[in-house]
């Protein structure tokens, strides 16, 4: 811990990190910092470094503790070991808990519980590096990932810190003016001035009070714009790629098909397919192909009767036979006839 200053203001109204009494800390916000939470948010506020996550709604677990009519909420606030100068006991103590608790009734009452009942939304806060004033770096850490988590909410909830140092009200007290401070009033609210959170440890007159009132809300505004602005250009980017790659794919389908790869064929004027079969029960069939026999010529088979031989038989009173296989029966018939007749 370092040592008390002699003085916390200049004569020139100049803090001892350079700011004025009514400018907060630089604010540094990225959304969607963790791929398997369902929202998340990494904060610097001034040399605060914050993690949030968020999950849910989701299943309750123990089932005890689940609401028939509305969702719960429970929020865990931790800092890590090495957060802080001197090494940090691990796991939860007394100020976490009562943190946590705080923080969680701040939170609560700007989300539509009562959309997701017997649900569960979970909020955790690991604070990476301390320098006063976490408890308000981790509400506005969840608040920026209960949004991009897609819980429904009446509004972001922003928070600051006000107090007072030689006899001076100074906004957002960093970790010499926290320590060694007169007064510490750590105020979360909505950008319409609902108040969801206010603590004061210290002494203020009721005229100190109001004046640090109305400098907490000017601050809470700042940090509102700081957080509506990280959630547009998150999204904005996010919404640019989506519509880039929708592009893409509809140029890709509406670009004509490539022809695909046709081997040649030769074909010469003289080959003609003069394959002709007849399916009915005529007694000639021909089956005529330019390119291997000469002009009247014709293949006989054992199918094909002679239309010379049709004629004789016709002439002769004598049947026709039948071809294929039918014609073979027949004449199998005749020469059984002849060899009976022969023997007689």
């Amino acid at each position: 811990m370092t040592d008390k200053p002699e003085k916390f203001i200049d004569e020139n109204g100049i803090r001892s990190d350079g700011r004025r009494a009514n400018e907060i800390r630089d604010v540094k916000i990225e959304v969607g910092v963790l791929s398997r939470a369902d929202g998340s948010c990494y904060l610097e506020f001034g040399k605060n470094k914050v993690m949030a996550a968020v999950y849910g709604p989701r299943e309750v677990h123990p089932r005890h503790q689940q609401k028939s009519n509305r969702a719960i909420v429970r929020y865990k606030y931790n800092m890590a070991s090495f957060s802080v100068e001197d090494r940090k006991r691990p796991g939860p103590d007394r100020r976490s808990i009562e943190v946590s608790k705080v923080s969680r009734e701040a939170l609560e009452n700007e989300i539509f519980t009562e959309y997701f009942p017997k649900s569960a939304i979970d909020i955790f806060v690991e604070v990476l590096q301390a320098d006063a004033g976490t408890r308000t770096a981790a509400l506005n850490a969840a608040s920026v990932a209960l949004a991009d988590a897609g819980i429904p909410m009446r509004s972001l909830v922003s928070a600051c810190a006000v107090g007072k140092v030689d006899d001076t009200l100074v906004l957002d007290l960093n970790k010499n003016e926290d320590n060694y401070g007169q007064a510490d009033v750590p105020i979360a609210m909505t950008p319409d001035g609902k108040i969801t959170l206010l603590q004061m440890d210290g002494h203020l007159t009721p005229e100190e009070f109001k004046q640090g009132l109305e400098m907490a809300q000017e601050g809470c505004r700042q940090v509102y714009e700081l957080q509506r602005k990280a959630l547009i250009d998150y999204y904005s980017k996010k919404t640019e790629v989506v519509t880039e790659a929708t592009t893409a794919e509809d140029v890709k389908k509406d670009a004509p098909e490539e022809p695909e790869d046709v081997t040649p064929v030769d074909v010469t004027e003289d080959t003609e397919e003069t394959e002709k079969i007849d399916d009915t029960n005529e007694i000639g069939v021909t089956k005529e192909t330019d390119d291997t026999k000469e002009p009247g010529d014709t293949e006989e088979t054992e199918d094909t009767v002679k239309t010379g031989d049709v004629e004789e038989l016709e002439d002769s009173g004598e049947e026709v036979p039948e071809t294929g296989k039918n014609a073979d029966e027949t004449y199998g018939q005749m020469d059984e006839s002849e060899e009976e007749t022969s023997n007689e």
